[in-house]
Protein backbone atom coordinates (compact mmCIF):
# COMPACT_ATOMS: atom_id res chain seq x y z
CA UNK A 1 0.00 0.00 0.00
CA UNK A 2 1.07 3.32 -0.54
CA UNK A 3 -0.42 7.11 -0.49
CA UNK A 4 -1.25 7.10 -4.36
CA UNK A 5 -2.95 4.05 -3.70
CA UNK A 6 -5.32 5.02 -1.20
CA UNK A 7 -7.04 7.50 -4.24
CA UNK A 8 -8.19 4.77 -5.83
CA UNK A 9 -11.78 4.39 -4.58
CA UNK A 10 -13.78 6.85 -6.36
CA UNK A 11 -17.41 8.13 -6.72
CA UNK A 12 -19.71 10.18 -9.14
CA UNK A 13 -17.35 12.71 -8.38
CA UNK A 14 -13.88 11.34 -9.47
CA UNK A 15 -11.38 9.69 -7.35
CA UNK A 16 -11.81 10.11 -3.49
CA UNK A 17 -9.00 9.85 -0.66
CA UNK A 18 -8.88 6.60 1.25
CA UNK A 19 -6.96 7.42 4.46
CA UNK A 20 -5.54 3.79 5.28
CA UNK A 21 -5.43 2.21 8.67
CA UNK A 22 -7.27 5.25 11.04
CA UNK A 23 -7.97 5.01 14.43
CA UNK A 24 -10.61 7.09 16.04
CA UNK A 25 -9.92 8.13 19.85
CA UNK A 26 -12.67 9.54 22.44
CA UNK A 27 -14.46 9.54 25.38
CA UNK A 28 -17.81 7.93 26.15
CA UNK A 29 -20.33 10.04 24.06
CA UNK A 30 -18.17 11.76 21.67
CA UNK A 31 -19.45 10.61 18.85
CA UNK A 32 -17.30 8.13 17.34
CA UNK A 33 -19.44 5.28 16.55
CA UNK A 34 -21.70 7.89 13.94
CA UNK A 35 -18.24 9.28 12.78
CA UNK A 36 -17.34 5.73 12.02
CA UNK A 37 -20.35 5.13 10.10
CA UNK A 38 -19.78 8.20 8.00
CA UNK A 39 -16.20 7.58 7.55
CA UNK A 40 -17.44 4.15 6.63
CA UNK A 41 -19.61 5.26 4.24
CA UNK A 42 -17.56 7.71 2.42
CA UNK A 43 -14.81 5.85 2.44
CA UNK A 44 -16.08 2.17 1.13
CA UNK A 45 -13.93 1.06 4.35
CA UNK A 46 -14.79 -1.04 7.01
CA UNK A 47 -14.89 -0.13 11.01
CA UNK A 48 -13.47 -3.28 13.04
CA UNK A 49 -13.99 -3.34 16.67
CA UNK A 50 -12.57 -5.74 19.00
CA UNK A 51 -16.14 -6.17 20.77
CA UNK A 52 -17.57 -7.24 17.61
CA UNK A 53 -14.87 -9.46 16.74
CA UNK A 54 -14.68 -11.14 20.03
CA UNK A 55 -18.59 -12.19 20.25
CA UNK A 56 -18.12 -13.09 16.48
CA UNK A 57 -15.39 -15.37 17.42
CA UNK A 58 -17.20 -16.63 20.60
CA UNK A 59 -20.71 -17.49 18.18
CA UNK A 60 -18.74 -19.36 15.81
CA UNK A 61 -16.47 -20.86 18.29
CA UNK A 62 -13.25 -20.57 16.77
CA UNK A 63 -10.39 -21.61 18.90
CA UNK A 64 -9.47 -17.96 19.84
CA UNK A 65 -13.58 -17.79 20.44
CA UNK A 66 -14.00 -20.72 23.29
CA UNK A 67 -10.53 -19.34 24.76
CA UNK A 68 -12.02 -16.18 25.28
CA UNK A 69 -15.64 -17.95 26.47
CA UNK A 70 -13.63 -19.29 28.94
CA UNK A 71 -11.99 -16.91 30.42
CA UNK A 72 -14.59 -14.12 30.23
CA UNK A 73 -17.41 -17.41 31.46
CA UNK A 74 -14.31 -17.14 34.63
CA UNK A 75 -14.74 -13.17 34.94
CA UNK A 76 -11.14 -12.72 33.53
CA UNK A 77 -10.26 -10.19 31.32
CA UNK A 78 -9.27 -11.37 27.74
CA UNK A 79 -5.40 -10.83 27.61
CA UNK A 80 -3.83 -8.65 25.09
CA UNK A 81 -2.49 -11.48 23.38
CA UNK A 82 -5.88 -13.05 22.76
CA UNK A 83 -7.36 -10.00 21.21
CA UNK A 84 -3.97 -8.82 19.25
CA UNK A 85 -4.66 -12.49 17.37
CA UNK A 86 -8.14 -11.79 16.62
CA UNK A 87 -7.01 -8.04 14.99
CA UNK A 88 -3.96 -9.86 13.17
CA UNK A 89 -6.74 -12.84 11.42
CA UNK A 90 -9.68 -9.42 10.73
CA UNK A 91 -6.95 -7.34 9.18
CA UNK A 92 -6.18 -10.12 6.56
CA UNK A 93 -9.51 -9.93 5.52
CA UNK A 94 -9.53 -8.60 1.51
CA UNK A 95 -12.23 -6.12 2.40
CA UNK A 96 -9.52 -4.16 4.87
CA UNK A 97 -6.87 -4.24 2.18
CA UNK A 98 -7.60 -0.26 1.38
CA UNK A 99 -7.70 0.49 4.64
CA UNK A 100 -10.33 0.12 8.31
CA UNK A 101 -11.51 2.20 11.00
CA UNK A 102 -10.17 0.88 14.22
CA UNK A 103 -12.76 0.87 17.37
CA UNK A 104 -11.83 0.01 20.45
CA UNK A 105 -8.58 -0.83 19.51
CA UNK A 106 -5.74 0.01 20.77
CA UNK A 107 -6.64 1.02 23.88
CA UNK A 108 -3.71 0.93 25.37
CA UNK A 109 0.42 1.42 24.93
CA UNK A 110 1.10 -2.13 24.81
CA UNK A 111 -1.41 -2.54 22.14
CA UNK A 112 -0.61 0.67 20.05
CA UNK A 113 3.25 -0.73 19.97
CA UNK A 114 2.53 -4.17 18.82
CA UNK A 115 -0.13 -2.50 16.20
CA UNK A 116 3.03 -0.80 14.91
CA UNK A 117 4.77 -3.58 14.74
CA UNK A 118 2.54 -5.75 13.30
CA UNK A 119 1.76 -3.39 10.18
CA UNK A 120 5.54 -2.00 9.76
CA UNK A 121 6.30 -6.34 9.26
CA UNK A 122 4.17 -6.30 6.27
CA UNK A 123 6.42 -4.04 4.57
CA UNK A 124 7.01 -0.26 2.87
CA UNK A 125 3.63 -1.34 1.35
CA UNK A 126 1.68 -1.08 4.37
CA UNK A 127 0.69 2.51 5.72
CA UNK A 128 1.02 3.01 9.58
CA UNK A 129 -1.71 3.90 11.74
CA UNK A 130 -3.31 7.65 12.24
CA UNK A 131 -5.13 8.72 15.32
CA UNK A 132 -7.66 11.51 15.18
CA UNK A 133 -9.26 12.04 18.59
CA UNK A 134 -12.30 13.95 19.49
CA UNK A 135 -12.54 15.83 21.70
CA UNK A 136 -15.81 17.28 24.01
CA UNK A 137 -15.87 19.08 27.49
CA UNK A 138 -16.35 16.76 30.74
CA UNK A 139 -19.80 18.51 31.68
CA UNK A 140 -20.97 18.48 27.96
CA UNK A 141 -20.59 14.12 28.04
CA UNK A 142 -22.46 13.89 31.07
CA UNK A 143 -25.59 15.97 29.78
CA UNK A 144 -25.08 13.91 26.96
CA UNK A 145 -25.15 10.69 28.81
CA UNK A 146 -26.93 11.08 31.88
CA UNK A 147 -29.73 12.87 29.70
CA UNK A 148 -29.98 9.87 27.33
CA UNK A 149 -33.54 8.22 27.04
CA UNK A 150 -34.33 5.37 24.50
CA UNK A 151 -38.38 4.46 23.80
CA UNK A 152 -38.07 0.76 23.95
CA UNK A 153 -40.83 0.46 21.12
CA UNK A 154 -39.28 2.35 18.84
CA UNK A 155 -36.00 3.08 19.96
CA UNK A 156 -36.24 6.42 19.36
CA UNK A 157 -33.41 8.63 21.28
CA UNK A 158 -33.93 11.35 23.41
CA UNK A 159 -32.04 13.42 25.45
CA UNK A 160 -33.50 15.59 28.14
CA UNK A 161 -31.22 18.45 28.08
CA UNK A 162 -30.45 18.97 23.91
CA UNK A 163 -33.39 17.11 22.60
CA UNK A 164 -36.31 16.46 25.30
CA UNK A 165 -39.58 14.66 23.83
CA UNK A 166 -42.58 17.13 23.85
CA UNK A 167 -44.13 15.42 27.01
CA UNK A 168 -42.03 14.36 29.86
CA UNK A 169 -40.73 11.19 29.76
CA UNK A 170 -43.19 10.28 26.20
CA UNK A 171 -41.72 9.27 22.88
CA UNK A 172 -43.01 11.42 20.80
CA UNK A 173 -44.66 8.30 17.98
CA UNK A 174 -45.50 5.62 20.03
CA UNK A 175 -46.54 7.50 23.51
CA UNK A 176 -44.11 4.99 25.40
CA UNK A 177 -42.70 5.42 28.68
CA UNK A 178 -38.71 6.32 28.40
CA UNK A 179 -36.01 4.51 29.55
CA UNK A 180 -33.02 5.13 30.93
CA UNK A 181 -30.49 2.83 30.78
CA UNK A 182 -28.78 1.76 34.10
CA UNK A 183 -25.27 2.62 33.44
CA UNK A 184 -25.93 6.31 32.35
CA UNK A 185 -25.38 7.81 35.50
CA UNK A 186 -23.19 10.63 36.71
CA UNK A 187 -21.54 7.70 38.94
CA UNK A 188 -20.66 5.32 36.45
CA UNK A 189 -20.06 8.15 33.58
CA UNK A 190 -16.80 9.33 36.21
CA UNK A 191 -15.80 6.01 36.66
CA UNK A 192 -15.59 5.18 32.30
CA UNK A 193 -13.69 8.45 32.35
CA UNK A 194 -10.81 8.02 34.71
CA UNK A 195 -10.39 4.51 33.00
CA UNK A 196 -10.50 6.04 29.52
CA UNK A 197 -8.37 9.00 30.67
CA UNK A 198 -6.17 6.16 32.37
CA UNK A 199 -6.03 3.95 29.50
CA UNK A 200 -6.17 6.44 26.66
CA UNK A 201 -3.51 9.17 27.59
CA UNK A 202 -0.32 6.94 26.90
CA UNK A 203 -1.75 5.77 23.63
CA UNK A 204 -2.44 9.68 22.63
CA UNK A 205 0.98 10.74 23.55
CA UNK A 206 2.24 7.60 21.57
CA UNK A 207 0.91 9.14 18.51
CA UNK A 208 1.48 12.57 18.88
CA UNK A 209 5.18 11.75 19.34
CA UNK A 210 5.36 9.75 16.00
CA UNK A 211 3.51 12.78 14.32
CA UNK A 212 0.53 10.71 13.77
CA UNK A 213 -2.17 12.32 15.63
CA UNK A 214 -4.85 14.92 15.53
CA UNK A 215 -8.00 16.11 17.54
CA UNK A 216 -10.79 17.99 16.27
CA UNK A 217 -13.91 19.71 18.52
CA UNK A 218 -16.38 17.09 18.77
CA UNK A 219 -19.13 19.68 20.06
CA UNK A 220 -19.74 21.25 16.75
CA UNK A 221 -22.69 19.91 14.14
CA UNK A 222 -21.89 16.41 13.12
CA UNK A 223 -21.19 16.68 9.62
CA UNK A 224 -18.69 19.98 10.95
CA UNK A 225 -16.78 17.54 12.80
CA UNK A 226 -17.18 14.86 9.83
CA UNK A 227 -15.04 17.31 7.32
CA UNK A 228 -12.32 18.43 10.28
CA UNK A 229 -11.80 14.61 10.79
CA UNK A 230 -11.72 14.08 7.02
CA UNK A 231 -9.36 17.29 6.63
CA UNK A 232 -7.20 16.30 9.47
CA UNK A 233 -6.48 12.43 7.85
CA UNK A 234 -5.55 14.06 4.20
CA UNK A 235 -3.15 16.45 6.39
CA UNK A 236 -1.77 13.33 8.45
CA UNK A 237 -1.22 11.54 5.34
CA UNK A 238 0.45 14.28 3.47
CA UNK A 239 -2.25 14.93 0.96
CA UNK A 240 -3.58 18.11 1.92
CA UNK A 241 -4.98 19.86 -0.95
CA UNK A 242 -5.52 17.05 -3.09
Amino acid sequence: MNAQTFTSHSTSTGPAFVPGPVLLLGAPGVGKGTQAQILMADFGIPQISTGDLLRSHRARQTELGMLADGLMKQGRLVPDDLVNQMVEKRLADPDAARGYILDGFPRTLPQASWLDGLLASLGPASLPVVAVSITVHYDVLLKRITGRRTCPSCKSIYNVFSHPPKVVGKCDFDGATLEQRSDDTEEVFAERMKTFAAQTAPVVEHYRALGRFAEVDGERAVETVTAEIETALKRLRGMEGR
